[in-house]
Protein backbone atom coordinates (compact mmCIF):
# COMPACT_ATOMS: atom_id res chain seq x y z
CA UNK A 1 0.00 0.00 0.00
CA UNK A 2 1.38 3.39 -0.95
CA UNK A 3 0.51 6.25 1.36
CA UNK A 4 0.81 9.76 0.02
CA UNK A 5 1.19 11.64 3.27
CA UNK A 6 1.69 15.34 3.85
CA UNK A 7 3.10 16.38 7.20
CA UNK A 8 2.21 19.44 9.24
CA UNK A 9 5.13 20.71 11.30
CA UNK A 10 5.19 23.02 14.29
CA UNK A 11 7.51 26.03 14.66
CA UNK A 12 10.34 23.67 15.79
CA UNK A 13 9.92 21.39 12.76
CA UNK A 14 8.35 18.63 14.86
CA UNK A 15 5.72 16.58 13.05
CA UNK A 16 2.33 17.48 14.52
CA UNK A 17 -0.18 16.01 12.05
CA UNK A 18 -0.47 13.96 8.88
CA UNK A 19 -2.82 14.50 5.98
CA UNK A 20 -3.56 11.59 3.64
CA UNK A 21 -6.09 11.18 0.84
CA UNK A 22 -9.45 9.88 2.06
CA UNK A 23 -9.30 6.78 -0.15
CA UNK A 24 -6.01 5.80 1.46
CA UNK A 25 -7.49 6.42 4.93
CA UNK A 26 -10.41 4.08 4.13
CA UNK A 27 -7.94 1.40 3.01
CA UNK A 28 -5.99 1.75 6.25
CA UNK A 29 -9.19 1.49 8.32
CA UNK A 30 -10.27 -1.63 6.41
CA UNK A 31 -6.87 -3.24 7.01
CA UNK A 32 -7.05 -2.42 10.73
CA UNK A 33 -10.56 -3.88 10.97
CA UNK A 34 -9.38 -7.06 9.27
CA UNK A 35 -6.47 -7.33 11.70
CA UNK A 36 -8.89 -6.88 14.62
CA UNK A 37 -11.03 -9.70 13.23
CA UNK A 38 -8.00 -11.98 12.89
CA UNK A 39 -6.89 -11.19 16.45
CA UNK A 40 -10.41 -11.88 17.79
CA UNK A 41 -10.57 -15.19 15.89
CA UNK A 42 -7.15 -16.26 17.15
CA UNK A 43 -8.07 -15.32 20.72
CA UNK A 44 -11.40 -17.19 20.57
CA UNK A 45 -9.71 -20.26 19.08
CA UNK A 46 -7.07 -20.16 21.79
CA UNK A 47 -9.63 -19.79 24.58
CA UNK A 48 -11.79 -22.60 23.17
CA UNK A 49 -8.72 -24.83 22.73
CA UNK A 50 -9.94 -25.89 19.28
CA UNK A 51 -7.79 -28.24 17.22
CA UNK A 52 -7.17 -26.93 13.72
CA UNK A 53 -6.67 -29.26 10.75
CA UNK A 54 -5.88 -28.26 7.19
CA UNK A 55 -8.58 -28.12 4.54
CA UNK A 56 -7.48 -31.17 2.57
CA UNK A 57 -7.46 -33.30 5.73
CA UNK A 58 -10.94 -32.06 6.62
CA UNK A 59 -12.27 -33.01 3.18
CA UNK A 60 -10.70 -36.47 3.46
CA UNK A 61 -12.16 -36.93 6.95
CA UNK A 62 -15.62 -35.91 5.76
CA UNK A 63 -15.48 -38.26 2.77
CA UNK A 64 -14.37 -41.18 4.94
CA UNK A 65 -16.99 -40.49 7.60
CA UNK A 66 -14.57 -39.44 10.34
CA UNK A 67 -16.30 -36.04 10.48
CA UNK A 68 -20.04 -35.73 10.04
Amino acid sequence: MNVHAEYILDENSNTRSVIIPYSEWREIVEELEELDDIKAYDQARHEANIEVIDFEQAVTDIKTGKIV
